[in-house]
Parts: C-alpha cells; structure tokens; sequence
C-alpha cells in the first residue's frame, strides 16, 4: 500500500485468547510500523493505549484492574463509550487483531459499522455465524461439506443427566465436547469414557451457554488460510498431545508443521475447494483460516472457520502465506488493501 495511513489497532479485550490477541497485536504492530503508517493500539478491555511515550508497544501484565472493568461494564460498552473519541476519529482503518468474544462474534463489527470505519476482517453477520459453530456447520452442509455429526445442548433447557441421556443416544464413544462459540480449543475435551462426559460438558459450559457435541474423527489436522482470492498452501499440524489443543498451539515444540501438506493433489484440490466453498457460504472477507481433519479414508471434515486468525509467530495463516513468498509484512499489508478496498458493512 503506497498511502500511509493512521491505523488503529484492536488488541487484548475479555476473552479466554486475551493473551493470543496481545500477541497478535504485537506482531501486527511491528509490521504496520515497518510498513510506514501510524500506528495506535488500543486494549478494549480497557479502552487505553497500549503503547508508550516513545511509541513502543506495552505487554502489560494482566492486572486487577481488568477483573474490576469486567464487573463494572461489558468490553463493547467500553468500545461504544470509546468509539468517538479521537483514536478513532482520525483513524482511516482499525485492524482487529482480537480473538473470540466480542472482538470475533460480530459485537464489535457492528458498532465500527455503526460509524462508517472501515476495519480488517469479515462483516458483522458473517463473523457472528462463523463464532457460532453450529450455524456454520449448517451452512457447510447445505454446500455438501461434510462435517462430522453434531448436537448441540444448552444449560438451559435440560439437565446435564438428560444430555448425558441424549448424548449417549446420540453418539458413541470417543467423541468432542467444546463450547459452541469459543476458539483456540479453549474448553475443548476428548471424551473416552462415560464417566468423563459430565466434567467436559462443565467444562464446555463454564465457557459458554450452549456446548457442541462433535462425533470424534481419528485423522490429520489440516488447516486451509484464505485471504480474498488467493488461497495459500495448506497445512498439516502434527501436535505431540493427542489433540491439537491450547498448550499445543501456543507453545514452541509442542507441535510440528507440514506446509504444503503431503496429501495427494486431488485431496489438496478438494480441501482448498471445500476451504473457498465455506468462506464465500458465509460471506467472509479478507483473511480467514479454515479446519479440517483429513480421516483415513483420505475424507476431509469441516470442523470451523476462524475469521481472525492469530497472527502469532505460531501462527499457521502466516505460517501458509510465508509458504505461498509473502512474508509477514507483505502479508500485513494485503489484509489492509483488502479492508480498504471492501465495503464490508453492506
């Protein structure tokens, strides 16, 4: 991008990824700098910069303070109280570089909308049916995208014994328990007996009101990053835990990366169609990161669509973009031409 622009960066905020978006927010300040734009970042948890007098980032520690601001207000109250002061009004972009609650399900999508800014990532509607992993599951269905049979439960409508009843009706055993709109694996359990089902449903619930349960496919991780019209290479993730999980994610060793992927080329073919066919299902725009398993019969399942993916130095959508000769900056880069040229509020 030839024009330098004033850009906002989004960081931080209420969720379980909290510490994933901080780092993000890091990395993506680094490139924007380097690119040559102004750059403030801004923590919504708080609705305070997080960067010095000098302009250096902060990775403040978290700290009570924060426990206080959960009580007192909710995080897109903060932004809607935040959202006309001057950080924003002399913004041209604010790049999201949040993870899971408000900053990915559509909250805070709708009030930069509500203003007429422009920011990186999908609209409103199509980053709240992504968050919701039963909806976006029904969306690739009805584009013949196999995902793995699912029910989805909420706390409120029975009690865990009748959803262990309908769950054990429903499927057999191994299976997954995960919160229904939550990412990074947070909350997420294998479960192989019985006797686990209750404490993985608690688990699932003490993070979100409704919880899905998933049929377990035993297969390779492979990953499908989007960004527009180019798709990268894909990735296939071999963790050392048993699932690819939060420790394994985020913590360097704990897992190896095969990027391209050594699959057959049909299968990679059909991956990085299914991979288009669910991002344009549910209206994505800019960078996303699509999930799959790939079973042993070489059949690849949908498992989610994460609208903004993290943009660690872990992380698998640089990962594949690097992969593909665009490095991290260039890659950064891209993501703001792609926010500046869509209109992504209609």
């Amino acid at each position: 991008m030839k024009d330098k622009l004033n850009i906002l960066v989004l960081a931080g905020g209420l969720s379980n990824e909290r510490e994933v978006s901080l780092a993000s927010g890091r990395a993506i300040v680094g490139a924007l700098k380097r690119l040559g734009h102004n750059i403030n970042i801004i923590d919504t948890a708080s609705g305070k910069s997080l960067l010095d007098s000098r302009g250096e980032y902060i990775l403040e520690k978290d700290d009570k303070s924060l426990s206080k601001i959960a009580l007192k207000q909710s995080e897109s109250l903060v932004l809607s109280e935040a959202i006309r002061t001057e950080p924003y009004n002399n913004s041209d972009l604010v790049f999201i570089a949040l993870h899971g609650g408000a900053g990915e399900d559509g909250t805070i999508q709708a009030l930069l909308d509500l203003v007429n800014m422009k920011y990186t990532g999908s609209n409103m509607m199509s980053s709240a049916m992504a968050m919701n992993k039963s909806i976006a599951k029904k969306l690739v269905e009805n584009e013949k995208i196999p995902t793995p049979k699912y029910l989805l439960l909420s706390g409120e409508k029975k009690s865990i014994d009748e959803q262990i009843e309908e769950i054990g009706n429903a499927f057999s055993l191994p299976l997954i328990v995960k919160p229904n709109n939550s990412g990074s694996t947070v909350g997420l359990t294998k479960v192989d007996d019985s006797n686990s089902l209750c404490d993985a449903l608690q688990i699932a619930y003490d993070i979100s009101s409704e919880v899905l349960v998933e049929e377990y496919i035993d297969g390779r991780e492979i990953t499908s990053a989007i960004l527009d019209d180019e798709i990268f290479p894909l990735v296939e993730i071999i963790p050392s835990n048993e699932l690819y999980d939060y420790q394994c994610k985020y913590t360097r060793g704990k897992s190896e990366y095969v990027c391209p992927a050594d699959i057959p080329n049909e299968i990679t073919g059909l991956i990085k169609d299914y991979g288009r066919r669910a991002y344009n299902a549910l209206g994505c725009s800019g960078l996303v990161r699509v999930d799959f398993i790939l079973d042993k019969d070489n059949t690849p399942w949908f498992l989610e669509l994460n609208t903004l993916p993290g943009m660690t130095e872990l992380s698998l959508a640089p990962m594949a973009a690097k992969r593909a000769g665009l490095k991290f900056d260039m890659l950064i880069d891209k993501i703001c031409q792609s926010a500046m040229k869509n209109d992504i509020s209609q």
